[in-house]
């Protein structure tokens, strides 16, 4: 009969998911045949008092919202004749009952057909939608490439609706003669406002990062800008709309192309990045003096300073929102990406990034709950080899640790 329009919809389906949505999709394929088969076999068993009309009626109907026009089209007119011979064979066809029957279907066909065309026009504005917002993400929230500044970089954006492209997490990472510096953030709330709130970190990271001669510098430049529009726009106000954030700096040895071997922190109550080394071992590196989120200066005030810490060619930072170290399983375990990932090798940035957002579905079983931004970045090892052996992201018999 065809093929049902439209695709999976862009949600997750792994496992007994994808078998199960698989299923559904051939049962509606061969539901259309089977309803006109089975009004056949009701009238020819039936005696002729007895009408399959309704069934016939319900056959394209059913086509409507799944199949093409055409599908939709030869669906009514099988119905059609179904009906008219079956009205044959009983000698009914010159009746009015008959007549009435046969003209209620033709006449369903036809509004099936109205109702297919109608479904069809909603889903290519659904679908214009789509590409808008894929378009806005990519102006909002641009993809890292994948070298800068000689540092290897990948970040992924899951959003937790399968049909959402940006929400509230953020990340940016900039070329600048102070050396490569980036953000990671998640700005509180949902919707417009915490988009709005994205697009003025990042537009003032990407002009404070080049200006700025310190990394703290950087952080209160972000800081002004959000107190500016909070006094601004009302849903960005110093309560509701905090930004948590990590700013990092990578400076380079006496202006060279080569890095100086360590990594300048900020953190504003932003989970802690992890720094994995080129031999499996990890450190979190949390911050010395926690400091609030940005945005709410107006609460307390205090000098922001930086922390320095290693990074030795070969280790790789990884940066992540708390949709990954809140992701929760069935049983209420929170994901522990430090635990997962002591220990394990991987060829570069975009292969921890991988096996994180595999993981972290099968620890989650597909039902996120929050936006989750991962960015990682490898600092490569002179005469390093391109890739590295691999090893699994999940140990056997892992401890678990409830909230």
């Amino acid at each position: 009969m065809g093929h049902p329009q439209g695709g999976t919809g862009g949600g997750r389906r792994d496992g007994d998911d994808g078998l199960a949505y698989g299923g559904a999709r051939r049962f509606i394929r061969a539901l259309p045949p089977l309803v006109i088969a089975g009004g056949v076999a009701y009238d020819v068993a039936t005696p002729a008092s007895y009408t399959a009309a309704p069934l016939f009626s319900a056959a394209p109907l059913i086509a409507a919202p799944f199949f093409s026009l055409l599908t939709t089209l030869l669906t009514g007119i099988a119905a059609v004749l179904a009906s008219v011979g079956l009205h044959l064979y009983n000698d009914t066809a010159s009746d009015i009952p008959g007549l009435t029957e046969t003209l209620t279907v033709l006449t369903v066909s036809a509004l099936a057909l109205l109702v297919n065309r109608v479904v069809r026009r909603s889903g290519e504005r659904l679908a214009s939608a789509r590409v808008i917002a894929e378009t806005a993400q990519k102006a909002v929230l641009p993809m890292p490439a994948e070298r800068i500044g000689g540092l290897q970089c990948a970040a992924r954006y899951e959003a937790a609706q399968a049909d959402a492209f940006i929400g509230g997490d953020l990340f940016a990472v900039q070329d600048t003669p102070h050396g490569v510096r980036l953000v990671v953030g998640d700005v509180r709330g949902k919707g417009l406002e915490a988009v709005e709130a994205v697009a003025v970190v990042i537009g003032a990271f990407r002009e404070a990062a080049e200006q700025e001669r310190t990394l703290e510098g950087v952080a209160q430049r972000l800081e002004r800008a959000l107190a500016r529009e909070g006094m601004r726009r009302d849903g960005l106000d110093a309560f509701e709309g905090f930004t948590t954030a990590v700013l990092a700096e990578i400076p380079r040895a006496d202006g060279s192309g080569t890095f100086g071997g360590f990594v300048r922190l900020v953190n504003r109550g932003h989970p802690p990045p992890l720094m994995l080394y080129a031999d499996g071992r990890l450190d979190l590196l949390d911050p010395v003096d926690p400091a609030l989120p940005l945005g709410m200066g107006d609460l307390a005030a205090w000098p922001d300073r930086a922390e320095a810490r290693s990074y030795p060619p070969g280790a790789t930072l990884l940066f992540y929102t708390d949709g990954l170290s809140e992701a929760r399983d069935a049983e209420g375990f929170l994901y522990d990406p430090a635990e997962r990932l002591a220990g394990r090798l991987f060829p570069g940035p975009e292969e921890v990034l991988d096996a994180l957002v595999g993981d972290v579905r099968l620890h989650t079983g597909g039902r996120s709950t929050d936006d989750m931004a991962l960015l990682a970045v490898s600092r490569p090892a002179e005469g390093q080899p391109e890739r590295r052996r691999t090893m699994p992201v999940v140990p056997p018999g892992r401890p678990r640790h409830r909230p």
